[in-house]
């Protein structure tokens, strides 16, 4: 990791300057977005994004294999017991974990979300949905507020939504691109109720009324996640407010748009436009200083494990 000489603080500029690029890179929309942050939370957020990006790159490039994930496991195994891989994502994420105290299961759940993608996992019911969603955004949206400094569990859970949400946002939006690659994550439950065989449309994907009642029920349940986690958005450190806001109103506004287009994410897929991003980076500002009423729902079930991590030694 880094210490107090010179020679550490230049790795350490050169190592951000890599992590940033991933971010720049990999997802526009919350790179957008982490620009309102200050820079004492926007590093190590940037830090942490370029870990999950390199473990999900690698799990892709190495053939979706167990040997890839084992690796990954390793590794992190290493890095918590101080003999983490010289390389800049793992310096920075190493850094990380060390100073705001982030416990070794929250990272390896993320990695079992990989390997539910690895072993072609499908979800009969939004619940077995939210044990996905929760591992593979839940664990970062943890891991953020942490960055924040936040610790209290009602807080905690609403972070959980937020990361929730967002992946049942993206799960809708690509709903054609991972048909295409053989991947099914819509709750097969709901596609059976209106009549869709989930191995007869994985093998034709094609979009249908039917298909768009089911993404309907999925973006309903986002966009309540949504509004939950609007309180424990406004309950962060002011400075951060306006940029969380913004990552939150940014991803539900491909939900918005998904519905602009008739549910229809086989045949095209949903953008929110530079320009509209622009618009919800300046309304982030002003919903950041409103603050709603406490949310007293308790975390949903499928993520309490994330918050009950905190409890537990490292």
């Amino acid at each position: 990791m880094y210490d107090s000489s010179f020679v550490s603080w230049l790795q350490y500029r050169a190592d951000m300057r890599n992590c940033k690029g991933r971010l720049q890179q990999g997802s526009r929309s919350f790179y957008a977005a982490s620009l309102l942050l200050p820079s004492v939370y926007r590093v190590p957020i940037i830090a942490l994004y370029a870990y999950c990006r390199v473990a999900d790159d690698r799990i892709d490039c190495e053939g979706a294999d167990r040997k890839a994930l084992a690796a990954l496991q390793r590794e992190l195994d290493d890095l918590y017991a101080g003999r983490f891989r010289e390389t800049a994502v793992d310096r920075a994420f190493a850094d990380l974990v060390t100073t705001y105290r982030i416990p070794q299961a929250i990272p390896a759940a993320l990695l079992d979300g990989f390997a539910w993608d690895i072993s072609e996992r499908r979800y009969d019911t939004m619940s077995d949905l939210y044990g996905y969603a929760a591992r593979v955004a839940g664990t970062v949206g943890t891991m953020m507020a942490m960055i924040m400094g936040v610790r209290d569990p009602a807080m905690l859970s609403r972070a959980c939504d937020l990361g929730v949400a967002m992946q049942l946002t993206n799960i809708v939006r690509d709903v054609g691109e991972d048909a295409r690659a053989g991947r099914l994550y819509l709750p097969q439950q709901l596609l059976q109720q209106r009549g869709i065989d989930p191995d007869e449309w994985l093998a034709h994907p094609a979009f249908s009324k039917d298909l768009a009642e089911v993404l309907k029920v999925v973006l309903a349940s986002a966009e309540r996640l949504y509004r939950r986690a609007d309180w424990g958005l406004s309950k962060l450190p002011a400075g951060c407010r306006p940029a969380m806001f913004a990552a939150r109103h940014i991803y539900a506004e491909i939900g918005r748009e998904v519905e602009r287009r008739g549910y229809d994410s086989v045949t095209q897929r949903a953008i929110v436009s530079g320009r509209r991003k622009c618009q919800l980076l300046g309304q982030a500002i002003s919903r950041s200083i409103v603050s709603p009423d406490r949310d007293e729902s308790p975390p949903l079930a499928e993520d309490r494990f994330l918050i009950d991590a905190l409890s537990q030694p490292k």
